[in-house]
């Protein structure tokens, strides 16, 4: 964005109350993310509030990083060479600027809302008109309050369209949006289920999202919007009228038909249509995909296109994460783009330093040295790019893992919106983060802002320490041998009965150390490692004559936290804990309190004291069906086919010959197996993947690195794509089939099998 605004200018616009310190330069630019600054230079720092994280905390690193100009709600300390502007909320301070930006632009504006497909449609209209007109269009998914905000800022003098999606998951969110965007013209893509249990009725939750096209001049829509003051106004796309421009649209699902029907039909109707590029609208990347690469470093992998917003939010992901690893960009231009290089090349220069290579023919990655380097594969679909990025990927198992940090993000959300103000969240991470890569998910997470990190043993604490992690972390079942790598790695153990209490302090004499942070565990009714309530006393009585520990805090797990329909057990643990807790508190009244598991901290809000845990629940799982609603999954694994065979009557599969054909069969071999995690019992129909969205049993045994499954019924091929968990075969479904729990399903998945990280 080039805002391009007198500071006098900005500070009407923001609402600014007033003004310490002195700022005479224009204002170009606006950061949130102190992670993100790269040059400094006309950028202001917006100190937003959210829900991990005060940005008011990051002020400082800011500074550090070249910062000059601050817009903040509580005044700090004062730099003597900058400028603060106070206002009395930065996110609608925020939010002021932009929807005057977009006052002093008289240009159709295109809106886009609805419960799903509202990127694809935004990309599509994109690739339509792209070359027809100069367009602005929200990058990603950028349709909160505050990413409606940041998108509209990108609109500038040669902008000849802004296209802008627009979310809410709250009454009363899109009166904000509207009153920012001004649509001109709108598509509603369509009405679900998301987050309509923050409605009173599906009818609020419709009218809710319809209020933003109040004002636009038509609403292009695949359905009839009876009932609602914008039905004189909705043009309602005909699937027979645009079946002549769809007949080789290369996509066959519904979904994605619906989509392309919106996306041209707005085009037909109000420009010029390409029916070429009708025909090669693409499946969309909407991730910025990271995955290990060779030399031990890690590629972001962002190949869908190369407009300069799109490469600016990657640049700024790859700043964010590269601590102080060297970034490298690799950059694909066709060569009938080769004038958009010099604009490239300007936003690459102010995210520098940062070492840059352009494809051409004969391009080769191994004459690259990145070793340990932070990479960003980004350019045109022409010059394949994403082939680039595959030659630089580590090679592994086929069969893979995707966590979805995107989803981790908003079930995080969805717990903290559930605990009182200042209520600290710990996120356990024992057991490589339930399969999910102990430091990955611990890096994530301290960089999503939570209080605490939970592990079982000391040697995942030094692992999170050795990757950078400072986060505190308490660990749950401390050893003996790890007493000393809790001192060297300012790690806080539990303690959890008289005799593990003296080994403790034995070993601190030995070592010469005081005043360890340790946490009481008190066994509450589940019987397995805690303090009995009656021995407490003696417990604080040693503690209090002992300057070796000091209590940091105290808790207790719940049995079963996730039986709502009998409660009498768990509020017998939660009485029986607030009895101890108080005991505590009377000694030492500043300490960390917590019980609530996941379940916990849904069932028992009476229970969350001043911390909870949560655990499954990152991963979108849940007991309560309405809040599982609101969680996403996290989870995908998936696979592919290496072998079909033609399998006649009285042929047998796999070993031990447990099934023998009584027709003929086609059968398909995944390359995965009981090593991987798929256990034997799901052998012989008992377990299924999917493959073309069809459930595919299995048949024979399930073997150590391989199962077969039968597709009989369908037209598959070496390579096609294989769901184990996904859209249709959710990770509690597997569980259950498995006759177990997601935990153990997670926690099995062995190390062989590849993971990568992606957010939307």
């Amino acid at each position: 964005m080039k805002l391009n605004l007198s500071f006098s200018e900005f500070f009407i616009r923001v609402k600014g109350l007033k003004v310490i310190g002195n700022w005479s330069a224009n204002v170009d630019q606006v950061v949130y993310d102190s992670r993100k600054v790269s040059s400094a230079e006309g950028q202001v720092f917006f100190a937003l509030q959210g829900d991990f994280r005060n940005g008011h905390d990051f002020i400082e690193d800011a500074y550090e990083k070249g910062i000059r100009l601050f817009v903040i709600e509580d005044l700090g300390e004062v730099r003597p060479d900058a400028c603060y502007v106070v206002v009395e909320n930065c996110l609608k301070s925020l939010q002021e600027l932009a929807k005057t930006h977009r006052e002093s632009f008289n240009i159709p504006v295109l809106a886009i809302t609805g419960s799903t497909g509202k990127t694809t449609v935004k990309e599509w209209v994109y690739h339509l008109l792209k070359g027809q007109l100069h367009i602005t269009r929200s990058p990603k998914s950028y349709n909160s309050q505050l990413g409606v905000a940041l998108s509209l800022l990108m609109i500038t003098e040669e902008t000849q369209l802004a296209i802008i999606e627009a979310g809410i998951s709250k009454p009363g969110e899109m009166e904000l949006l509207r009153e920012m965007i001004q649509p001109t013209l709108g598509i509603f893509t369509n009405i679900g289920s998301a987050h309509r249990e923050n409605f009173e009725n599906a009818e609020q939750h419709l009218s809710e999202k319809l209020s933003l096209f109040n004002k636009v001049s038509v609403l292009f829509s695949l359905q009839k919007l009876e009932n609602h003051d914008l039905s004189e106004k909705t043009h309602v796309l005909d699937r027979k009228d645009l079946e002549p421009y769809l007949k080789t649209l290369p996509f066959s699902d519904e979904a994605s038909y619906q989509s392309a029907l919106l996306a041209t039909g707005f085009v037909k109707y109000k420009f010029r249509i390409d029916n070429d590029k009708i025909n090669s609208l693409p499946r969309l990347a909407l991730r910025l995909e990271t995955f290990d690469g060779i030399d031990n470093s890690l590629i972001i992998n962002d190949t869908y296109n190369l407009d300069l917003d799109s490469l600016k939010i990657a640049l700024e992901y790859q700043l964010s994460i590269a601590k102080d690893n060297t970034r490298i960009a690799i950059i694909g231009l066709d060569k009938d783009n080769q004038g958009l290089k010099k604009q490239v090349v300007e936003v690459l220069q102010g995210f520098h330093p940062i070492q840059i290579f352009f494809c051409h023919e004969g391009f080769n990655t191994s004459d690259m040295a990145i070793n340990s380097a932070i990479v960003l594969v980004k350019g045109q679909r022409a010059q394949q790019m994403e082939k680039i990025a595959q030659k630089l990927k580590l090679k592994h198992h086929k069969t893979q893992l995707a966590f979805n940090l995107s989803a981790v993000k908003n079930n995080l959300s969805i717990f903290k919106n559930k605990l009182s103000a200042g209520t600290k969240l710990l996120c356990m991470v024992k057991a490589q983060s339930y399969g999910a890569g102990l430091e990955k998910m611990g890096a994530f997470l301290e960089k999503c802002g939570v209080d605490y990190l939970g592990v079982a043993y000391s040697d995942e604490g030094v692992e999170l320490r050795m990757a950078g992690i400072k986060l505190p972390i308490i660990v749950m079942n401390p050893e003996e041998d790890g007493y000393e790598n809790c001192v060297l790695y300012n790690l806080e153990p539990t303690v959890y009965s008289q005799t593990q209490l003296e080994e403790l302090i034995k070993e601190m004499i030995y070592l010469g150390k005081e005043r360890l942070p340790i946490h009481l565990k008190i066994d509450t009714g589940m019987h397995r490692l805690g303090i009995s309530p009656n021995e407490l006393s003696e417990v604080l009585e040693v503690i209090q004559a002992q300057p070796e520990v000091e209590i940091k805090g105290v808790y207790s797990h719940l049995a079963e936290a996730e039986n709502t329909s009998s409660k009498a057990f768990t509020e017998g643990q939660i009485t029986t804990f607030s009895g101890c807790v108080e005991q505590v508190l009377n000694k030492y009244p500043d300490i960390i309190v917590h019980l609530c598991n996941s379940e916990g901290a849904l069932n028992f809000p009476e229970a969350h004291f001043n911390m909870v845990r949560v655990g499954i629940g990152l991963y979108g799982i849940s007991k309560n069906p309405s809040f599982a609603a609101l969680l996403k999954p996290v989870v995908e694994w998936k696979s592919v086919v290496s072998q079909v065979k033609e399998i006649s009557p009285g042929d047998s599969v796999g070993y031990g010959r447990s099934f023998i054909a009584e027709e003929n069969l086609k059968i398909a071999v995944i390359p995965v197996g009981y090593a991987d995690g798929i256990p034997r019992n799901l052998s012989n129909g008992k377990g299924a993947v999917f493959i073309h969205q069809q459930r595919c049993a299995t048949v024979g045994r399930v073997c150590m690195d391989m199962i077969m499954v039968n597709v009989t019924h369908l037209r598959v091929e070496e390579g096609d794509r294989v769901e184990i968990i996904g859209s249709h075969q959710t990770l509690e479904q597997l569980a259950h089939d498995m006759g177990t729990i997601p935990y153990e399903v997670l926690t099995g998945l062995s190390k062989r099998v590849y993971r990568t990280y992606f957010e939307e």
